[in-house]
This record gives structure tokens, sequence and C-alpha cells, in this order.
């Protein structure tokens, strides 16, 4: 049971964001057998005047929803006052192109339709977990670690790539903190996704792919040969802090090429 004991804190308050009744119905149901607070909304408009007056700590969002849709919240979302709170997106829409469109828009999680309840628990669970554990272990952290043209600051939860800011979002910012904390060691997908989301795969490495997809378009130069996060085929991920080799990297432009 959740209650409030994840990482001794308070219950959640969770947003659920979609408009058929029969889905917010179910989400409720299980959400709150595990002691989660939850709020409802059924269209996009709601989504964030109630956003923005609870500040949840996890929001699961639909993509359908007429105007705005889903994708529209989330962009609108991250930029005001819940910027970072975790977005999970629930959708029937679970092609690739889709999953890409809505994690590179600032969702952290994406979740086809139909699912399964207790993959959805496990991944709130998760997400709830790994941002109250960031929040209490922050100061446990190095104050930054530095490489020749790159700098992750802990403190400030910022990344700087020749002294210029790069903005990132959580999830991209936890990936990049993983790998660079041990520089050169190959992270299988499942472990680096397991560290990040603090959960299983489940086999689907897609959500992982995407992040790293966007990570590389923000840090790296030329993001289709990158230096920094590299690939290890069939493998997996490695941070290299030299940023001079390129073994093992390959082109962006397909997920499905990522191993």
């Amino acid at each position: 049971m959740f209650g409030g004991n994840v990482v001794n804190g308070p219950a959640a308050d969770i947003l659920v964001v979609d408009d058929e009744m029969e889905i917010t119905d179910l989400i409720r149901l299980y959400l709150e057998r595990e002691g989660f607070s939850v709020h409802t909304a059924d269209n996009g408009t709601e989504a964030i005047r109630m956003a923005e007056r609870l500040q949840p700590d996890l929001i699961i969002l639909d993509v359908l929803l007429g105007k705005p849709d889903g994708i529209e919240v989330c962009r609108t979302l991250r930029g005001g006052p819940c910027a970072d709170v975790p977005i999970l997106f629930v959708s029937a829409k679970g092609e690739d192109g889709d999953i890409i469109t809505g994690l590179s828009e600032g969702g952290d999680d994406y979740i086809t339709k139909p699912f399964s309840p207790s993959q959805l628990v496990a991944r709130v669970h998760a997400h709830i977990r790994r941002r109250r554990m960031n929040e209490k272990t922050q100061d446990d952290h190095p104050p930054a670690l530095s490489f020749p043209g790159l700098e992750i600051d802990f403190r400030s939860l910022e990344v700087r790539r020749g002294g210029e800011k790069i903005p990132l979002s959580v999830k991209e910012f936890e990936l990049l903190a993983v790998m660079a904390r041990q520089p050169n060691r190959v992270f299988p997908l499942d472990e680096l996704y397991r560290r990040v989301w603090q959960t299983e795969s489940m086999g689907d490495t897609r959500t992982l792919m995407v992040h790293v997809s966007n990570l590389r378009k923000k840090v790296e130069a030329d993001p289709s040969r990158p230096l920094w996060v590299q690939t290890v085929r069939g493998f997996g991920y490695r941070f290299c802090p030299d940023a001079g080799a390129e073994v093992g990297s390959i082109p962006e432009q397909d997920p499905s090429h990522y191993i």
C-alpha cells in the first residue's frame, strides 16, 4: 500500500485527465486503494486550471481530449508552475511517432490503452518515489560534475555546455546524471530505465529511447553523431567524459536503430 509511506512523505495528489468517465473511474479506484488523493478533469481547459491551482505531485493525461488536447495541455503546463511535475501520458495512440511527440513535448512516461491498472499504479509509485527521493537526497549529491565543455550542476539541476545553459526536462537531466556519475560505463537499457524511472521497463524501452534522443538533440553539437551520450550497439548507452571518441554512435532518425 502507498498511503503516506513513500520516503516517509504525505499522501500524493494525483490529477487524472481523461474524457472517458469509465477510464477515469477505473484509475481513481486503483489509485485511491493505494492511498493516493485523486482529482479529475475531463477536458484540457479544466485540467490546466486545476493543475495550476492544485500543484499535484503527478498528472495522468490522456492525449485525445479535444481542444486543447493532451499535447497542448502538457506544453502549457511545462511553461508554467507545473514545469517539474511528472506527466504520464495514457493514450490509445501507440505508434512510435505518437510516443515521440508526447515525450518530446514534455511527457515523462507514456502508456498505451488498453493498459493494465496494476502497471499504471506501479508507474505512478515509481514517479512519486523518484521525485521524493530526489528532493530528500539533493544535498547528498556533489555540487557539480565538470567535464571539458560540459558541466552538470546538481544543486540547480542545470546543465551548461561551453558555459551556455541547456534547458533539460527532469527525466533528461536524470538520464544524463545517472550516466555521467559513472563515465564510460555501459548501461543496459533495462538497467538505465530502472535507475531513472524506478520501475521495470516491462520490455518496452521506447520511452527511454525517445528521452535519450531528446537529450542528445539538446546536448550534442551533432545529434546524429553523438559524442557525449553514445550508443554501444547491442548493449545500451554510455557517457563519454572526453567526448572525443565516436565508438558506438549511430544515426538518430529512427528509434528502432538505437541498439
